[in-house]
């Protein structure tokens, strides 16, 4: 592998969500930001929605590693899988909060084993936050039983908040009108963005440097152009280019990656590649004003031609 040929203590590009890479971005920083303060306020519902590979689940690590470094306050749970039955959602949260339970478990024998757990910890002064990723995937009936679930609560406060994180195809979900309750309870929401051409640059040089790197930039300004027009500021797909990048300059012995290495890494992407008119603002000025002269010059010709 490059590591050693870059100088690099660990793969910069894995897309497994390690948090050490966790770039501190305005949009990335204002959802953490975000989450924080709601979960120490106890807001209701919270959701955090993104496309595809735009870093939710990276920021959902981030909070809950945040919220484990003190226990005595907070009991996190955390379902990465959420395509459960209503009864299959309760199983999944019980075991999170460490209660023991077989399938065939009656549903009211289930729930108040779970409320007596919650109270417990309430009792304590912990607070418990549910996690959900990938929400979007859940049906209509789980996302209603996780509403009814939420009702349990003491005279000051519910006993458990939900954090959803979700694709935008659960903000078409919520529209409809069997959801509607569960919307309502929505305290608070953000939407991720992708990266602009600056955060494709930021985000390329931050993980290298996470990663061990401490030399002059790898990634020529050409190639970081390529890198964002192919993505779109996707992170996901700025991992996969950067990473197959590297393994280009790597094979041909070099220590710099230019247009023709992110180029061959987009070939060798499927369902990527360059828009047609991969030109920026700076370019196409170019490319008028020589036309212009051009024009011009072939005017003066004709001029004197004519005189």
């Amino acid at each position: 592998m490059y590591l050693e040929h870059f100088g690099l203590k660990e793969l910069p590009f894995s897309l497994t969500p390690n948090t050490e890479f966790f770039l501190n971005m305005a949009s990335y920083q204002k959802a953490y930001n975000m989450l924080m303060v709601s979960i120490a306020n106890q807001e209701g519902f919270i959701k955090v929605v993104g496309e595809v590979g735009t870093g939710k689940t990276m920021l959902c690590r981030k909070v809950l590693n945040s919220l484990e470094d003190n226990p005595d306050t907070y009991v996190t749970a955390y379902i990465a899988n959420p395509v459960l039955s209503p009864k299959g959602l309760f199983l999944a949260f019980a075991e999170e909060l460490g209660i023991e339970a077989n399938s065939d478990v009656g549903h009211h024998s289930l729930l108040k084993r779970i409320t007596k757990v919650l109270m417990s910890h309430a009792a304590e002064g912990r607070q418990v936050i549910l996690f959900i990723d990938e929400a979007h995937a859940m049906p209509e009936k789980t996302l209603e039983a996780l509403r009814l679930l939420t009702n349990l609560e003491t005279e000051q406060s519910k006993l458990f908040q939900v954090v959803l994180f979700a694709q935008p195809e659960l903000d078409e979900m919520l529209k409809e009108k069997s959801l509607r309750q569960l919307l309502q309870r929505i305290s608070f929401s953000y939407k991720l963005e992708s990266l602009d051409r600056d955060g494709v640059e930021r985000y390329v040089s931050h993980r290298l440097a996470t990663a061990g790197y401490n030399g002059p930039a790898i990634f020529s300004a050409a190639s970081l152009n390529d890198l964002y027009a192919a993505s779109k500021g996707t992170p996901r797909l700025v991992n996969v280019l950067c990473h197959k990048a590297l393994m280009v300059a790597f094979g041909r012995g070099e220590r710099n990656v230019d247009r023709e290495q992110v180029r061959k890494a987009i070939e060798d992407t499927e369902g990527v590649e360059l828009p047609k008119t991969n030109m920026t603002p700076m370019t196409a000025a170019g490319i008028f004003a020589g036309v212009a002269g051009l024009i011009f010059a072939v005017y003066l010709v004709n001029f004197y031609l004519q005189n």
